[in-house]
Order: structure tokens, then C-alpha cells, then sequence
């Protein structure tokens, strides 16, 4: 594609250096207090450099406020009402203590939140040092932004008490129900068949075979009641140690984060180690299970399966899982790591590759399970663009399932998701393809560069994105009259969709040239995020590395002028799926940018087709008719209200009951895993000879094919496909297109 260089330049600076030179004052940071510097440098860059900078205002004050005090303390286990009634003096002075560098606001909430910390860690080894009684009519609320903050030290401890029965009680429920496995001589692995990867299962069985040969000692209830509670009190013990290692820096880190945070949620604060962190990330080695976790009040939530990562290859973890425990392999208990900071939690699931790590996940339908994934490093090639060609009654269709928008950093032209999509494309054309499936569920997106690439595959030529910034806009058009694919096309999304996926459906919705098929709308990240490298501002710096921001910086908007921020790509025909009434959208975070329009671009609709939007309603009416549509739907609305229950019970039997009945309602979904949607799926030729020497990619492919043949997303797809035809016109400059 001959796109024009200068179009995508600003777009892949990885450091803010040309809005620095150009927008930004000479303005000197020299406070000799790192602190105070700091607060200065990254409120000046945030308002020069923002795409929308705040109002520094008493609500911009009063929005710190809140969320630094949360941010520390999410489910009021640390500080008093008396310590929240000395802060709020602060409430709307925040704004006039960060123009004049005063930190008054921090060290208060810092220093109190320090000798709180230390009243916990008397309390907690006391409560647990006593039997809890499970047999007591007791209920937890889990709402914590409801619940009111401890009166006194004393309401403090009961507070704790029951936080830590509740942690106690769901280990005592594991270890009985464990128990009663073992004595009907059951293993967790025979009753539990995915705890290891399918090319560990051998090593597995040996495992399951060693734990079966193993004498078994049933304990009585008290001796697993006691043992769920030392658990409990070895997690916090660890957690605490953990804590002891922070320093003041570290928290004037989250305070900092705390104030950028409320321009967007993208925009971010990065310590030097943070930063060191980001750049990893950024050059795709990631170690690990392959995961994007994130805090949310006491839990860690994976926010991002990376693909081609174990966690991915494993298909044990979902977006939405929050995870509560960590085991290492070698260590008999499980560590708690509910209310730890993220970075520490974080360390204990990373770890070399080959190492096995099992997590004891709270499902995105609320359930509970422990997945044992084998940590590796993410196999790039499973980012990467793969195809497959689709069976039904005699007729050919082709699916490109696209992970994530690649390319080269070092040199655009080495590998990149669009060489690779138009690749596939020829390959299966070559094989008589009548209509193409493209994939881009899942997809967080990437470059935005082979976004407009790949739009450029199914059009003549025209514009495809528009991109502003500091009043400025620029057209990304596609300047290649090739079209390499000129037939029936569709595009699948769901709410994982963003960025690059939600720019390259928005663009062949314009066109009219695919039909959009999937969730009611994509993710909804209109945002294009810089970084940009703070030390770069001081002449003489003897106070070591300052880090770095990420900052927003410019906005997204569809060649129709509307913006794909918070409201993504609707789709043109909604099929629900487990997602699809939870909050996982951009919509979803605090502080988002909101949606606009700007002028739509100058663009002509693809003429290609004609019957457009009779395929449409065609399509509506099968979906309105399925049962199968109907049952994903059932699940979904039933995974909310899981998630919305707030009430916990303390009393064991009604604890295991509500978990048994839980387990009943889930088996009616099983349908759901069941299905066949009498598709046959087939490796392109060039692959099949591959993988006659490589059995790891055969098996990668099996599996792949078995997963679509119960995807009744890819099924509708195809019938999209057979019903769009093409005009005469059109069809004649298509080879082997058949209608």
C-alpha cells in the first residue's frame, strides 16, 4: 500500500519529542525536592500535552481526593470515620496544593495510613488465633463503595474478623470438599481434567498417580478449620512483608497516578521500574502466563488474554476471571492474594518458563476452580494471522483469524499483519474461496498503520480513519487502487474489540462493504496514547531517573466523522455472548473521554453488493429464531446476576449449598460448549505440508478447528455469506465467484 509516510509519522513516536519542541514553553524544573518537582513537571506536561486537559477546579480536587483515599484503602479494613472526617478539610484544596507544590494532602493520608497498617497488623494474628463458628447465621456484604467507614478501632476489629472468616471459610470449603474427593478416592486431576496443559498431561497423570499412591489421613473438621486458618494468617503474614518493602516513593507513585488517572484512563504515571516494565511489555517478550491483570478494589483481574501466551493456549483463564490464590509447584498451600498490590500479586504468578503455577480463580460466571497453567513465554507466532477454509454443501468459504494488529518496529515492511492478511487472502482465492470470514474478536488491536493497510485489501482506494490532535486532523486513506478481495465479506467483533479492530470495522461498515456481525457494540477505545520520557525537561538532574507518562494525545474518528470512543462499532447484526452484560468496555472505566463527531471525510459507498441490507434483516430473523442464541443470551444475563450478588453467607452449609446450586444452573449452559454448527474446517496446503514436520503446529490447528466447529458466531457468518451477492458488474471482475 502506498500510504504517504508522513500521515503515519506521528502515530509511532514512542516519545513525545516533537509536541515537546513544538507546543511546550521553556519552562525550568529545578525544585531540589524530587517530590514537589515531580508534581510540577507532570501536571505542566499533562496540560500542555493532553488531548483534552482538565480544569484544575475544586471537582478535579474532590476527584483525587476520593480516589487516592480508595485507592489505598478499597474496602475500608484500614482507616476510621475520624481519619476520613480530618482528610476531608483537604477535599477541595487539592487543586491549589498541586499548583503550589504542596504536599500537605499526601503526607497526612500517607503518614495515617502507615500507623493504621500497623494497627492491622495486631489485629489480624489475633482474630485467627480462635476457632471461627461456621454453624452461626451470619452474612457478609461485599458492596464496599456502600459501606460506611469504621466508627472506632473496635468496630475496626469486627470488621476484620469477619473479612478474615470469610477468607477462612472458603479455604476450610475447599479442603473438606477435597477431602471427601480423596476418601471416594478421587484426585483433583480425575476429577478436574484440564488442571494441566494437554502437552503436560502426561507429566499429570505421573503427578495424580504420586498423590494416589500417597497414604491418605482423613482430619477432622477442626483440624481443616485450623489449617484454613493458618492459610489465611501465612497469606497475610506474606502480604504485610511484602508491604514492608514500600517506600514512601512508592506510594507518591499512586498519588501521582491518582491525578493523571482522572484526565483518562489511559494516561498514566511510570516509576522507573514501571517504566522498565512497559518497555518489555512493549517489545513483546512477555514471561509468564500471559495475562494483562489489573486491581479492581481488593481483586486481581485479568483484563487481557495476550495471544499466543500459556494462558491463551491453556483456554482455562477468560477477560473478567479475578484471581484469589496463588500455588507454586513446589509449595504445598496456597497464598491468598485478595487486597495485595498488583505488583506484588504479580510476582507471584510470573516466573521462569517451564514452571508450573496453579491460580484459584473466581470465574466470570461466579464459580471457583484452580487452573494449574505451565508459565512460558508468549510464541509470537500465534499473534499472527492464520486462515482456515470453511466447508459447506459443495461451497468454499475462507476464515482469517487476526490476534492482534502486528508489525516490525525496527522496519514496517519486514512482517506485518497486513502483508500477512493479504497473503492468506491470495491463498485462498487460489483454493476457489467464494467468501470471506474476518476475525477480529478478541482483538485489542495495535498498529494502526496495517488497520488502514488492511482496509485498503477490500476497497478501490479512499480514506479510512481520521485521527485529531491539538486541533489539528489528518485523513489516513488508503492510495492503492488494488483491491485484492473484491467478493462477499464479514467482519466479527465482540466487546474485546478496540482500538486498530474497532478503525477497521468502523471503515468497511462506511463503505457499506462488510457486514459487521457480533456483540451490540466493540470495546470503544478511541485514543491514540504517547509516552513521553520526563527526564528529557531538566538540564541537571542529580535525582536519578524520573520515569515516565503515558498521556493521551489524540483521538480516533471513522471516515463518517463520528468517533469510536465509548460508543465502538455497533454491530449490524447482534449476537450476544457471555460478555454481553458486564462491564468491560471502555464505557466502563472512570474518567473516559467522551464521544463526539467531527466532519465526516469525503468518501464514496462500495457499490459492490445488491441486497446489503436485505442479507441484514435476513440475518436478524434467523438470529431472533435460535434457541441456541437464546441459551448464550440466558448465560449472559445470568453471569450478571451472579456478579451483582452482594450478599455472602458465613454459615457453612448454606456457603456449600449456594455453591452446589450454583454448579446445577451452570450444567444447563453445557449445551452452549456442545454445539455443532456442521461446518468442516481445513488447513490451507501450504500449512498441511508444515505441519507434516511439525506436530506442535498440528495440534494447534486441531484444536483451533474443533473450537470453531462450535462456533455458531462463524456459522451465521457463513450464511451471511451465501446470501450476499454481488451486482453483475462486480461478480464479473471476481474469479470464481459463484452466486
Amino acid at each position: 500500500m502506498r500510504i504517504m509516510k508522513k500521515n503515519f509519522k506521528v502515530l509511532f513516536l514512542a516519545v513525545f519529542v516533537s509536541v515537546a519542541s513544538c507546543s511546550f514553553t521553556t519552562k525550568e524544573f529545578n525544585d531540589p525536592d524530587k517530590d514537589k518537582l515531580l508534581l510540577d513537571l507532570i501536571s505542566y506536561v499533562l496540560q500542555k500535552g493532553h488531548y483534552d486537559p482538565k480544569d484544575i477546579n475544586d471537582q478535579f480536587s474532590a476527584d483525587v481526593y476520593e480516589n487516592f483515599i480508595k485507592g489505598l484503602d478499597p474496602l475500608k479494613r484500614y482507616f476510621l470515620a475520624s481519619d476520613i472526617a480530618e482528610f476531608s478539610k483537604y477535599k477541595t484544596e487539592i487543586d491549589d496544593q498541586i499548583k503550589n507544590k504542596d504536599l500537605s494532602f499526601f503526607n497526612l493520608v500517607y503518614d495515617r495510613f502507615q500507623e493504621r497498617m500497623e494497627d492491622v497488623k495486631k489485629i489480624y494474628p489475633e482474630v485467627l488465633s480462635k476457632p471461627f463458628d461456621f454453624n452461626e447465621k451470619e452474612t457478609i456484604n461485599v458492596d464496599y463503595d456502600k459501606l460506611a467507614y469504621a466508627e472506632s478501632k473496635k468496630d475496626l476489629k469486627a470488621r476484620w474478623k469477619q473479612q478474615l472468616k470469610f477468607t477462612t471459610l472458603s479455604g476450610y470449603y475447599d479442603l473438606v470438599e477435597d477431602q471427601k474427593k480423596r476418601e471416594k478416592g478421587i484426585t483433583t486431576s480425575e476429577e478436574a481434567t484440564d488442571s494441566s496443559d494437554d502437552i503436560d498431561s502426561s507429566e499429570a497423570d505421573k503427578e495424580a498417580k504420586n498423590k494416589t499412591d500417597e497414604p491418605f489421613e482423613p482430619k477432622s473438621l477442626a483440624e481443616l478449620e485450623k489449617k484454613s486458618r493458618e492459610t489465611t494468617k501465612t497469606s497475610l503474614d506474606e502480604y504485610f512483608d511484602f508491604t514492608k518493602d514500600l517506600e514512601r516513593k512508592d506510594y507518591f507513585s499512586i498519588y501521582l497516578n491518582t491525578i493523571v488517572e482522572e484526565y483518562d484512563p489511559h494516561s498514566n504515571y511510570f516509576a522507573p521500574p514501571d517504566k522498565d516494565r512497559f518497555d518489555l511489555q512493549m517489545s513483546g517478550k512477555l514471561e509468564g502466563i500471559g495475562a494483562r491483570l489489573q486491581k479492581k478494589n481488593d481483586y486481581i483481574t485479568v483484563i487481557e488474554i495476550i495471544s499466543g501466551g500459556p494462558a491463551w493456549r491453556s483456554e482455562k483463564i477468560e477477560v473478567g476471571d479475578a484471581i484469589m490464590k496463588v500455588k507454586q509447584e513446589d509449595e504445598k498451600d496456597a497464598v491468598s492474594i485478595v487486597g495485595m498490590r498488583i505488583d506484588d500479586a504479580v510476582k507471584l504468578i510470573k516466573g521462569p518458563k517451564g514452571t508450573k503455577v496453579t491460580l484459584t480463580i473466581k470465574n466470570v460466571d461466579g464459580t471457583i476452580s484452580d487452573k494449574t497453567i505451565t508459565r512460558d513465554v508468549v510464541e509470537l507466532e500465534e499473534t499472527y494471522a492464520k486462515s482456515s477454509f470453511i466447508e459447506k454443501d459443495d461451497r468454499k468459504f475462507g476464515l482469517i483469524n487476526l490476534p492482534q494488529f502486528y508489525f516490525d518496529m525496527e522496519n514496517y515492511k519486514e512482517r506485518n499483519a497486513a502483508t500477512d492478511v493479504k497473503k492468506e487472502i491470495i491463498r485462498l482465492k487460489e483454493q476457489g474461496m467464494e467468501g470471506l470470514v474476518l476475525d477480529l474478536r478478541d482483538n485489542g488491536g495495535g498498529s494502526l498503520r496495517t488497520a488502514v493497510d488492511i482496509a485498503g485489501l477490500f476497497i478501490k482506494k479512499g480514506p479510512v480513519v481520521q485521527v485529531a490532535s491539538a486541533g489539528n486532523k489528518e485523513v489516513l486513506e488508503d492510495k492503492d487502487s488494488e483491491i485484492v478481495w473484491d467478493g462477499p465479506l464479514v467482519i466479527l467483533v465482540n466487546e474485546l474489540s478496540a482500538s486498530a479492530s474497532e478503525i477497521l470495522a468502523a471503515a468497511m461498515q462506511d463503505y457499506k462493504r462488510a457486514i459487521i456481525i457480533g456483540s451490540k457494540q466493540t470495546y470503544g477505545k478511541g485514543t491514540v496514547q504517547n509516552v513521553i520520557d520526563l527526564n528529557q525537561w531538566l538540564r541537571k538532574n542529580d535525582m536519578g531517573d524520573l520515569g515516565a507518562l503515558k498521556i493521551t494525545s489524540q483521538k480516533f474518528y471513522r471516515v463518517n466523522g463520528g468517533s469510536t470512543q465509548l460508543e465502538g462499532v455497533k454491530s449490524d447484526v447482534v449476537m450476544p455472548d457471555r460478555y454481553s452484560y458486564i462491564d468491560v468496555g471502555e464505557r466502563d472505566y472512570p474518567n473516559p473521554l467522551p464521544y463526539d463527531k467531527i466532519d465526516a471525510a469525503k468518501y464514496t459507498v462500495w457499490d459492490g453488493y445488491i441486497d446489503y441490507d436485505e442479507t441484514i434483516q435476513k440475518s436478524k430473523a434467523r438470529m431472533a429464531q435460535n434457541e441456541q442464541l437464546k441459551l448464550i443470551d440466558d448465560n449472559a444475563k445470568w453471569i450478571k446476576e451472579r456478579r451483582d450478588e452482594k450478599e455472602v453467607n458465613l454459615n457453612y452449609n448454606e456457603y456449600s449449598s449456594e455453591i452446589e446450586q450454583r454448579k446445577k444452573e451452570t450444567k444447563r449452559f453445557d449445551a452452549i460448549d456442545n454445539y455443532d454448527n456442521q461446518l468442516s474446517f481445513e488447513s490451507l496446503p501450504y500449512e498441511t505440508e508444515l505441519m507434516k514436520q511439525d506436530t506442535i503446529l498440528s495440534e494447534k490447528r486441531k484444536r483451533w478447528h474443533k473450537n470453531l466447529s462450535k462456533d455458531m458466531y462463524i456459522e451465521e457468518a457463513v450464511h451471511v455469506l451465501e446470501d450476499l451477492k454481488l451486482n453483475n458488474i462486480k461478480a464479473g471482475k471476481v474469479a470464481d465467484i459463484k452466486n
